[in-house]
């Protein structure tokens, strides 16, 4: 990885930036156990908060999924006045209790002790591709959220071995890994209320919609579709390593849209030293899970198109697994309840076009959809254009939860004139079937 290609990160950022108001670091794994020749895949989180002198707190998680039993093993811990502990030395090192992170670029190892389940695993990261910053070209690798920034760094492909201890046998592994870091001036809860950094944030939202504008036709879609749990302060996140080698990450922040363009990108690299973000991409939802206690949908299938120049990927993201619902609940839910990450495991198959020859890709891949559940449910608006030569018109269908109600509308102008509304109650038993689509 020499010459051109340069390591955007310094040991700096890979280290902790306490007292920044959030912070964590991820790792994600598709791996065999060598003695059984059985497939798992495990992701695993340490993060840490800062409020000022008010409050410090710190969250360790993880879950396992045993792919061939479909089966999930799930360990979490909170200390709400305690941040991680922090080993001080030239490296990344943190720790919760007995689980630690550590390393640094190319090298990372992590150990994961699962109390609850009696599991014990360490992992050894050996990076096969550069790191990246999301928006690295746009924005020199920041992201705005609310009134606030963060930063989103990660390296897509890692070679893993290890070791894994369950059901008391120690076995060893070897696999295919991520690796991210994220900090910044966020808060999930209160993503209104940093007007101190507003100057800063201004100026990335300044930089990515310029982008957006010169990778999009602005144009009438065929269609669009909104919801309140797809609101801006959630995403659908993706990772996946296609079987010929290649590398993609995506991530989408929604701006409550549920259909139709994006407002995120598509990285994709072939050979872990370059990278290309396609920018324009449009997205729809095949299948959805419902999550009755919190009244939201969120994705199990996935399909996008994207285009970059002469080149164009079309790609499915597919639940091969049960999901994990990882829930955090605000202390005072005025206008949202909390937020809830879905991981999902997965398969991706599709098609990538050169601008000579059609190419057909599959692998492996996570899937992550986190929403930040709305006091008022679910509630969506589909609207379907109509444009010449077909006629001039829309039809519009709202679905509310929060009204219990499902309104149609068609309102056509060519070829003849049309108003009609169909207005519909919403029965309890028919919620969990979703029907917009």
């Amino acid at each position: 990885m020499d010459g051109e290609y340069i390591n955007p990160w310094t040991p700096e950022d890979e280290k902790e930036h306490f007292p920044c108001p959030l912070e964590w670091w991820c790792i994600i794994s598709f791996f065999k156990t060598l003695e059984d020749e059985k497939r798992w895949s495990i992701k695993g989180s340490f993060s840490e908060w800062a409020e000022g002198d008010k409050e410090d707190g710190s969250v360790y998680d993880i879950t396992l999924f045993d792919l061939d039993e479909d089966k999930l093993y799930t360990y979490g811990s909170k200390k709400e006045k305690e941040k991680l502990q922090n080993v001080k030395d030239k490296f990344l090192h943190v720790k919760y209790d007995d689980s630690w992170i550590k390393g640094s670029y190319p090298d990372h190892e992590v150990f994961f002790h699962d109390k609850k389940n009696d599991i014990k695993i360490n992992l050894k990261y050996h990076a096969e591709s550069l790191p990246r910053w999301v928006a690295q070209d746009t924005t020199g690798g920041w992201l705005p959220m609310g009134l606030g920034y963060y930063r989103y760094g990660f390296v897509p492909k890692n070679k893993v071995t290890g070791t894994m201890e369950i059901n008391g046998k120690k076995y060893n592994l070897e696999g295919v890994g991520y690796f991210e870091h994220v900090w910044g001036e966020i808060w999930y809860d209160k993503p209104l209320s940093n007007f101190s950094q507003i100057k800063k944030t201004y100026q990335i939202y300044k930089k990515l919609i310029i982008w957006w504008i010169k990778n999009h036709k602005l144009s009438i879609p065929n269609s669009i579709m909104f919801s309140t749990e797809n609101n801006a302060f959630g995403y659908d996140w993706i990772w996946a390593i296609l079987d010929n080698g290649w590398m993609i990450f995506y991530g989408n922040i929604l701006f409550w849209i549920m259909e139709g363009f994006t407002t995120g990108a598509l990285v994709l690299s072939k050979d872990g030293k370059k990278y290309t973000e396609f920018g324009e991409i449009y997205f729809k939802y095949n299948k959805l899970n419902y999550m009755k206690k919190y009244d939201f949908y969120y994705p199990t299938e996935i399909e996008l198109t994207a285009k970059h120049g002469i080149e164009k990927l079309e790609l499915k993201f597919i639940m091969t697994n049960k999901s994990r619902e990882f829930e955090s609940l605000f202390t005072k839910p005025d206008y949202w309840l909390g937020f809830i990450i879905c991981e999902i495991p997965g398969r991706v198959e599709g098609y990538y076009y050169d601008g000579n020859k059609k190419e057909k890709v599959t692998g492996i891949c996570k899937i992550e959809p986190q929403r930040q559940a709305s006091v008022i449910g679910h509630n969506s608006l589909k609207l379907n254009f109509i444009k010449p030569p077909d006629g001039i018109g829309i039809d519009m269908n709202l679905i509310s939860h929060y009204l219990k109600k499902r309104i149609n509308t068609k309102i056509h102008l060519a070829p003849r004139p049309k108003i009609k509304i169909n207005l519909k109650k919403i029965k309890k038993e028919d919620i969990t079937q979703y029907d917009d689509l």
